[in-house]
This record gives structure tokens, sequence and C-alpha cells, in this order.
């Protein structure tokens, strides 16, 4: 039998598989329908896939590995399909059941908080395995929150003493003018993404009392300087708004015992266009450092809602279409 010559293929499942597959008024089992093009029936517990030889293996594969890595959540939610749909069509989809096996921590809810895409996978491995971790990608991509579940995971296993949350107090574009309050108050508008990160995981008493105790430190980056971090768990975010002048000061506060995870979104840049940022000048100076690892996502790790993932996307393009035709420009140019 050819890959193009019809076929179906039966499976038997239970009715909670069945209901999780479907999902809402078979929202779910018709998208696979659509994007890997088989027709899908369900008769008394006994699943039927129809089509093409390839298209079948693809369906049937896709669906064992949703049912067995949804079973924990007890839910099929849209990004694992999404995600699980262009895993199919490269026939990796047994890539799902290896994200659901890494469970880094649970969150105060008990909800389980695992990496969704190979990219979050190779990032958490990085941060496991390597002393500083650089994790450069768009918005969506859960730079951020990783980094502070892998915080919170070491400081509960006390392989570390302290978290140590940091980000550069920059305006997005915007002048805000002045602010009312003391210096925390003005500062605390930038760090309030790490805030809520670090409530979800830890939840809100956990996270206020050991605040108190000086375990868990939200800081601008202005009050790294002339510090050493020992035993600590360290995270630099938006680190693209650095100046390369504050990446060193940063990367030289880390002491003994430390770890260290500095992410950052180059396209999203708010020290101005021309202005070299210390991310880029970082991962240029440093690659060649055997105890630095460095984890690139893409729009493909995106998390949030599907549409973050086309925006991100769609502006990519946008920007890869711009440099073509600036370079295409500078060619002709060097030809006259």
């Amino acid at each position: 039998m050819t890959e193009t010559a019809e076929c179906r293929y039966s499976m038997e499942v239970d009715a909670e598989a069945i209901r999780l597959l479907f999902g809402a008024y078979d929202e779910s089992v018709k998208r696979i329908e659509e994007e890997l093009s088989v027709d899908i029936t369900d008769r008394d517990g006994k699943l039927n896939i129809y089509g093409t030889e390839k298209n079948v293996k693809r369906a049937t594969r896709l669906i064992m590995d949703l049912i067995m890595s949804s079973k924990s959540d007890k839910k099929l939610d849209r990004q694992k399909l999404d995600y699980g749909l262009e895993l199919a069509k490269d026939d990796r989809v047994h890539v799902l059941m290896e994200l659901d096996k890494d469970v880094i921590c649970r969150t105060a809810m008990g909800k389980p908080v695992k990496p969704k895409t190979e990219g979050q996978k190779k990032y958490t491995d990085c941060i496991r395995e390597k002393m500083i971790t650089f994790g450069q990608g768009p918005a969506g991509t859960g730079k951020t929150y990783l980094a502070i579940a892998m915080a919170v995971t070491a400081f509960k296993a006390e392989e570390v003493g302290r978290i140590i949350l940091t980000r550069p107090a920059i305006e997005a574009g915007e002048k805000l003018g002045f602010l009312p309050g003391d210096l925390q108050s003005k500062v605390d508008p930038y760090l309030r993404p790490l805030y809520d990160a670090l409530y979800q995981i830890m939840g809100a008493e956990s996270f206020q009392k050991n605040l108190e105790k000086g375990m868990i430190e939200v800081a601008p980056l202005a009050y790294m300087r002339g510090r050493t971090l020992d035993n600590s768990f360290i995270i630099l975010d938006e680190a693209q708004n650095t100046t390369p002048g504050q990446m060193k000061m940063f990367l030289t506060r880390i002491g003994f015992g430390s770890k260290a995870v500095i992410t950052g979104d180059l396209s999203q840049k708010d020290i101005g266009g021309s202005t070299l940022s210390g991310l880029e000048e970082a991962l240029r100076v440093l690659g060649k450092i055997d105890d630095i690892g460095f984890a690139n996502l893409t729009s493909k790790d995106v998390v949030r809602h599907p549409l973050v993932m086309k925006i991100v996307r769609a502006y990519e393009n946008y920007e890869n279409d711009k440099s073509r035709a600036l370079k295409k420009r500078g060619n002709k140019r060097d030809h006259i």
C-alpha cells in the first residue's frame, strides 16, 4: 500500500480521552481533520480515522500523544494542539510526551509548570546545565516565567540561598514623568511582571515571607553595582535594554554557588535604535565560553494566544523583507 492510498485505522479510547480529544463543539477534532486532511468518527468508544496512509499515520500518532500528554492536566489546550499539529506535519509528535515528563515545579494552585515547546525544553535544560544562560527570543515565549520557575525550584531544593530578580528601569517608549512615593514605589511598576510571576508560582504569602527575610530580592539593575552575589539564583530580565557597561557590571557580580539567567528580546529595545544593546554585545563576546549557554527562542515557541504567534511572525517577516530590501539596495550601489 502506498502512502497516498486511502485507508482506515481504528483505535479504542475511553470516554475521558474522547472528551479531551473532541473538545467543546468538537473544535479540537475538527482542527485535526482540517490540518491533516483526515476524517475522524467516534463509534461506541472506537475512534476511526480515514484518509491517505501517510495522513492517517500522522493523525494516529498525534492523537495518541495528545491523549497521553493531556491526562495529567485533564485538558487539551489550544497551544498544545497547535504545536502538536506542527510537529505531526514534520512526523515528530513524540516530542509532546518528552515535554510532558519535564515538570519543573507546581504553582501555588498546584498547576504543573512544564516547557511547552522544544525551544523551551532546550532553554530549561540549558539553565540546569550551565552557570550562566542567555535566553533570547520574542514576547510570549516564556523566557521570564520559566526562569523564575527554575529559580523557585532551586531555592526550594536549597541549591541556592536567595533569588534575585532584576531588570533595567527603562520606560517602554513613553515618558511617564513624575511618579509619587519613595524610591521603591517609583521602580515597582518596572518590576511588576517579575512580582506577578513569583506570586503565581510561590503564592503571595510565601513570597511576602521570603521577601521580608531577604531571601527574595526584586530590584532595578542599578542596585546591583558594587555587590558580589554568592549562593544566589539571579535573573536579569529585559536585558535588551541594558547598555554594554551595565551588562558587564551585572555579569561580573556573579559569585560562587550562583546561577544566572539573562533574558531579552532584541526586537523590542527601548534604549534607542542606534544604541548598541548590552545583550547584543554579550552574545557576540561570550559565545565561546563553555560555562555559558545560549538559547534562541522563536515564534514557534510562543505560548500565548495564537494571535500573538501570528503577530510575532508578521513582524519577523516584515523585518526580514526590510533587511533583504536594504541589502539589495546596498548591492546595487556597490555595482555602480
